[in-house]
């Protein structure tokens, strides 16, 4: 908004400085600067008022013993980062551009389901919130619609995803491409589906969540501005998308908005993000990926939350196996995901989530050397 703003006063006056505008770094610092200030400034506001409104986490039976002195935590915490995301997107973001309405409505959607979801857990006291398939059925109905715009209108985003519309590249294999052609919608709606639950799933100790939300965002800063530069896409043999470089300045939004909500989510945390910030980060990340056809990376940047999806999936086949075959359901793990079976090894949670931070890095920078091995 005050891109626009700028860029239509300066064909008729003279705005000093109003050329830096014009240079995706300058507005992506902007981005990730406002998006701290806003978290700084609004976060003890929204912090106090979900506390005298009594919006606290709710005991988990699913998790150790410990974490019931975490029950009446205040949550919903997930509205700091949508307004710490979307203000500076909307500030410093180009709103004629389709990737960044994409990414928008892509936010707002997943953030109103899992708004609802924490208002009838919360507020309501349903203790399952909003049921599991009416969940799926948001986060699904997101992704058809955006997966059909990409396959169908390509166009209208941008004329240069035209021949990369049902594409993926494959990561390490210099000029491979995956086309999924009819099944790229279905695609669409595994990714972004997938990877909003595994974030909402690596949401159950202080910082896990938001910390490695943030690692990954960096990687995709750098990731969208070079897929929307001609010379670097084609330096690294990737494809050239033009109006990609936009998403830099959300995903900067992003990074300054998970630095800003760490400050609160950290041990021992003043707030939680609920599934009004998980469902809507996954969201944000998965769909990103697939906007600059980088959906195959995912396993490898969100490595983190893919291990800890993993980890349930394996847990609950091989109970029900083993309850099936032996009359008794056996389990791989303590107790799933996979935080839960190092603190049920005995790990402190803040040794759990700083080595995750560190393995987070750590793939951030395989998937960035990802695209000079190729």
């Amino acid at each position: 908004m005050l891109y626009l703003i700028i860029e239509a006063l300066s064909k008729y006056y003279h705005i000093p400085g109003s050329g830096m505008f014009r240079y995706i770094t300058f507005r992506a610092a902007a981005a990730a600067i406002t998006a701290l200030i806003i978290s700084f400034w609004f976060g003890p506001i929204i912090i106090r008022k979900l506390r005298e409104h009594q919006i606290g986490e709710l005991a988990k039976v699913e998790a150790p013993k410990t974490h019931l002195a975490k029950a009446g935590t205040p949550t919903m915490g997930g509205l700091i980062i949508l307004l710490s995301i979307l203000v500076p997107a909307l500030l410093w973001g180009n709103l004629r551009n389709m990737y960044v309405i994409l990414i928008i409505l892509t936010t707002v959607w997943l953030g109103a389901v899992g708004f609802l979801d924490d208002y009838l857990k919360v507020v309501k006291k349903k203790p399952k919130g909003l049921i599991g398939r009416y969940k799926i059925v948001g986060q699904v109905s997101i992704s058809l619609l955006v997966g059909g715009i990409i396959y169908f209108f390509p166009q209208w985003i941008d004329p240069s995803l035209v021949p990369w519309k049902s594409a993926a590249t494959v990561p390490f294999i210099k000029h491979l491409v995956l086309d999924f052609q009819w099944f790229y919608i279905g695609v669409v709606v595994i990714v972004i589906t997938a990877t909003s639950n595994a974030v909402n799933l690596t949401d159950g100790l202080d910082g896990l969540a938001i910390g490695n939300v943030g690692i990954v965002a960096i990687a995709l800063a750098i990731i969208t501005y070079v897929s929307g530069n001609y010379q670097f896409s084609k330096y690294l043999t990737i494809p050239f998308l033009r109006g990609t470089g936009e998403l830099t300045v959300y995903a900067a939004a992003l990074v300054g908005a998970s630095l800003g909500f760490l400050w609160f989510n950290a041990h021992p945390a003043q707030v939680f993000m609920g599934d009004t910030g998980s469902l809507a980060l996954g969201g944000i990340i998965g769909m990103m990926c697939v906007l600059v056809k980088e959906e195959l990376l995912l396993p490898l940047l969100g490595g983190v939350f893919f291990m800890e999806t993993l980890s349930v999936i394996v847990q609950r086949v091989y109970f029900k196996y083993t309850k099936r075959r032996f009359g008794e359901g056996r389990r791989v793990f303590k107790m799933a995901p996979v935080h839960h079976h190092f603190e049920m090894l005995g790990w402190p949670e803040s040794k759990i989530v700083s080595r995750s931070y560190i393995v987070g890095i750590i793939l951030m920078i395989m998937t960035l050397a990802t695209f000079k091995i190729r």
